[in-house]
């Protein structure tokens, strides 16, 4: 568990009062948000239960699930979900909430990306422009969805020039990279509205279906971790599915502009 110890990133307050713990790998992009904040002292309150974040990008958080040093993984790329399921990592996949991808970049817009009809549209013009672009670079939900852009626009981004950063950092610090270069990054919506050093960047670019952005909740299968606590993801996942998370999650905004929307189905 040395790896588990080296990467706890944020602990609910007042752990020694709580019941019960379970161990949540989640994105950065969703600790960004600060929707975090929301849920989880309500969800101690709630549950009695103390729910330890391991913030990471999806990539490893998925590796955590394999290696069982976590109980449950709460993610966004639905390919790397359903893989994860099919090698028998995860009993199942559920679907919490949604939001976007958006792209951002300097307020001068150099490429002209506002007047793109397809986010592939934009990042050829970003390609052909040769402006600067910053990567997170990290194996994340993002990183997987900006690899899947390029593509989308007929570029390999091995094959790019000195312009593309990949900076193999979360979001937040990807996007205070962009901020000091005057960048463009492919954000979630969420991070983008709680981040707090805009300088002169701003949402160009939104809209396409392409960005949507599906995040879920994975439980570690405790037949190939006998240790995992299945009950407390089990006790967890009826949690974030219920209607007392869907008032939480649909009435967190930000400067009145609601960040996730709730879609989870009841069993």
């Amino acid at each position: 568990m040395k790896l588990f110890a080296a990467m706890l990133a944020v602990l609910t307050a007042g752990s020694a009062m709580a019941e019960e713990a379970i161990r949540l790998a989640v994105t950065t992009s969703f600790h960004n948000s600060g929707l975090s904040e929301v849920l989880l002292p309500e969800i101690r309150e709630d549950l009695g239960l103390e729910v330890q974040l391991l913030v990471v990008g999806t990539g490893q958080a998925l590796k955590l699930g394999r290696a069982g040093d976590v109980d449950a993984i709460f993610v966004h790329s639905r390919a790397a979900e359903e893989a994860f399921v099919a090698e028998g990592f995860a009993p199942h996949r559920r679907e919490i909430m949604y939001n976007d991808f958006v792209v951002i970049g300097p307020s001068t817009d150099p490429a002209g990306i506002a007047a793109a009809e397809t986010a592939a549209g934009a990042l050829k013009k970003i390609a052909a422009a040769e402006v600067p672009f910053v990567s997170r670079g990290d194996d994340s939900g993002t990183h997987k969805k900006e690899q899947g852009l390029w593509g989308e626009a007929g570029l390999e981004t091995g094959a790019l020039g000195g312009w593309y950063k990949a900076v193999g950092a979360g979001m937040g610090a990807a996007l205070n990279t962009a901020a000091g270069m005057d960048a463009y990054i492919l954000s979630d919506r969420a991070s983008w509205l709680n981040f707090a050093n805009k300088g002169d960047l701003a949402l160009l670019f939104a809209g396409d279906p392409l960005l949507f952005n599906q995040y879920a909740f994975l439980p570690v299968n405790p037949e190939k971790h006998s240790h995992v606590r299945n009950d407390l993801a089990m006790k967890l996942e009826d949690w974030l599915t219920s209607g007392r998370a869907q008032a939480l999650i649909d009435g967190y905004e930000i400067d009145g502009e609601t960040l996730f929307v709730f879609n989870a189905v009841s069993e």
